[in-house]
């Protein structure tokens, strides 16, 4: 593996090793009042929730880079400790891109980039109608990691109200992934998003504590075929199968048939596993596997 010291690689090659790294990033447009009152709104992947009791969010508008200046958003909310954090979905990507240009201070990116400005509830900068959820905040801290080019400037905030549009809810209440459509950057021009094929699912660890990888006999741990994902699949079970388990599973029509498509390859019951942990047959995979 190649080895970067950030102490000795230029800011501009350190900046696209990180932000190809780590990603996606979820995106908030940041909405705030200059000093004359005139709103403001830029976009920021430096982003996310930290907390929910008191909710709250992060973002950071970061030192230029290139001449180690401040952003307007950084000096607003330095002035006036509130921002309205709009998320951001794919309807809007294109019109939350041309908020991000550079436009002299004190230019309203409400209308060079044609997003409304609608009242806050308890805060002073407007929220954007096109946004699906928009976060009002009070600013609680801002903190300057360094005086450097580049350097990062938490900002952070706690949630005072929130505003959903009811078109993104599931009939539970809840937001549907699919219909809010969010989108994230990723490294250079890249960004994601969160509908269709994008999403997939990993089930969060229950009360029940799995076996764990090291629990799997070693000619599992080393397959050739079983890939990390699926060593991890097997390792969140909660037990090995039981003789009378095996016995069951391994007489099973659709068991004996995986087994059977795969009889003429290399690590034919590897394979079968595999393909029955993709079908979300993980306890069965297992069987096959002891």
């Amino acid at each position: 593996m190649k080895k970067f010291d950030p102490a000795q690689t230029n800011i501009k090659t350190l900046h696209q090793l990180i932000l190809g790294s780590v990603a996606p990033r979820p995106i908030a447009l940041a909405s705030t009042i200059d000093k004359n009152g005139i709103p403001n709104l830029s976009p920021f992947s430096f982003f996310n929730v930290f907390g929910v009791n008191p909710p709250t969010l992060i973002f950071s508008p970061s030192r230029r880079g290139r001449d180690n200046t401040t952003k307007d958003t950084f000096e607003n909310v330095r002035r006036h400790a509130e921002v309205v954090i709009n998320v951001v979905n794919y309807n809007m990507v294109e019109q939350n891109n041309l908020s991000s240009h550079e436009y002299p201070a004190g230019v309203d990116e409400f209308k060079k980039s044609g997003f409304t400005p609608i009242p806050s509830s308890l805060v002073k900068p407007f929220r954007v109608k096109e946004s699906p959820v928009q976060f009002e905040c009070r600013v609680k801290e801002v903190i300057e990691t360094s005086q450097l080019p580049g350097a990062g400037i938490l900002v952070i905030c706690e949630i005072v109200m929130i505003h959903i549009d009811d078109a993104i809810l599931n009939q539970k209440g809840g937001i549907d992934q699919d219909k809010i459509d969010l989108v994230g950057r990723m490294g250079g021009d890249l960004y994601c998003r969160t509908s269709g094929n994008a999403k997939f699912t990993v089930e969060k660890p229950g009360s029940v504590v799995g076996i764990g990888i090291d629990s799997l006999p070693e000619q599992i741990r080393n397959s050739e075929v079983l890939t990390g994902n699926d060593l991890g699949k097997l390792g969140g079970l909660p037990s090995l199968p039981t003789q009378n388990e095996k016995e069951e599973i391994l007489h099973l029509e659709e068991v004996r048939m995986e087994i059977s498509q795969f009889k003429n390859q290399t690590n034919a019951l590897h394979h079968a596993a595999h393909s029955l942990i993709e079908k979300g047959k993980t306890f069965k995979a297992l069987t096959i596997l002891l």
